[in-house]
């Protein structure tokens, strides 16, 4: 026999405002034991010394984590120059100092608008990338160093905010892919010094807002009902995809993995629905007919 679930059947998504020095798990975690999910998961992780928006999601909305990870992000972050890390952020242990030249507006912005647009970047060896089956952050604390390809991302805005004799302060709106700490470290670097991550914050993801989200004290805080008021539907990062209205019959079908012929609709990837309820997202084939490509069951929840 199976485990028996001991917690309770939660779909939708929670915005949390992650707060310093815990891992993206441990924050999920957290925000699990207060709704008592059976499931969850998170939309790309944030570093212990990153701040901000963390996207979590619950039930059947961890089938659409995987499509969040590709969505553009907006960051606030500080980059200390003349100190560069191993890790590439405050976290880690100084490797290299340099000193910083005397900076000033014209010639800070000069050098962002060098990385603004599509570019290469490095990743760092502190990631979760894989070599030979094996994290990067895994062999990099082992010592070893692995050679790694550039891959392009791209940096949509790049502003400073604000600088003093060796910070500063910038915003970063930016590609799946992006890593901040190679980006300060870049930056750095074409300042004729080096850098490292000191203070960075989440402000955006996709359609979601930092403004939206909610510290682990204030869902604490929260009775049962708040907490389900604080749940954004399973659909809702799927805006973009056409949605589709089906029939009670056409749903039958489609819930028992069977292709339907409707009207006709865009080729490609879309959203289906029987009445307001969520059934989740189909295919538009060269034939007309809508084939079911990934189901959601949430019970008689209306979604959409």
């Amino acid at each position: 026999m199976g485990k028996r679930k001991s917690g309770l059947d939660v779909h939708g998504i929670v915005l949390l405002d992650k707060r310093l020095g815990i891992s993206s798990n441990r924050a999920l975690q957290e925000v699990r034991r207060l709704f008592n999910a059976n499931k969850a998961g998170h939309t790309g992780s944030l570093d212990p010394l990153a701040t901000g928006l963390l996207p979590l999601c619950f039930g059947e909305a961890t089938k659409v984590s995987a499509l969040m990870l590709d969505d553009d992000k907006r960051y606030q972050v500080e980059v200390r120059l003349g100190v560069m890390t191993d890790t590439g952020d405050a976290e880690g242990g100084v490797i290299k100092t340099c000193p910083v030249p005397a900076l000033t507006t014209a010639r800070i912005e000069a050098c962002l608008d060098r990385f603004t647009g599509s570019i290469e970047q490095v990743p760092p060896m502190y990631s979760a990338l894989k070599h030979e089956g094996k994290k990067l952050y895994e062999l990099a604390r082992e010592g070893k160093i692995i050679e790694r390809k550039a891959r392009r991302i791209t940096i949509f805005e790049l502003k400073l905010l604000g600088f003093t004799d060796d910070r500063l302060t910038l915003d970063v709106f930016c590609s799946k892919g992006t890593y901040i700490r190679s980006l300060a470290e870049d930056i750095g670097h074409a300042l004729d010094s080096c850098g490292t991550v000191t203070v960075l914050r989440r402000l955006q993801a996709g359609q979601f807002s930092l403004c939206e989200a909610k510290t682990i004290e204030q869902l604490a805080a929260m009775d049962g009902q708040s907490l389900a008021n604080c749940l954004i539907p399973v659909d809702a990062p799927l805006v973009a995809i056409p949605a589709v209205r089906l029939s009670e019959a056409e749903a039958k079908s489609i819930k028992y993995g069977q292709s339907i012929n409707t009207e006709k609709h865009p080729l490609g990837v879309v959203r289906l629905y029987h009445g307001a309820l969520f059934l989740g997202l189909g295919e538009m084939l060269l034939d007309g007919k809508i084939a079911p490509k990934k189901l959601f069951n949430m019970g008689n929840q209306p979604h959409g």
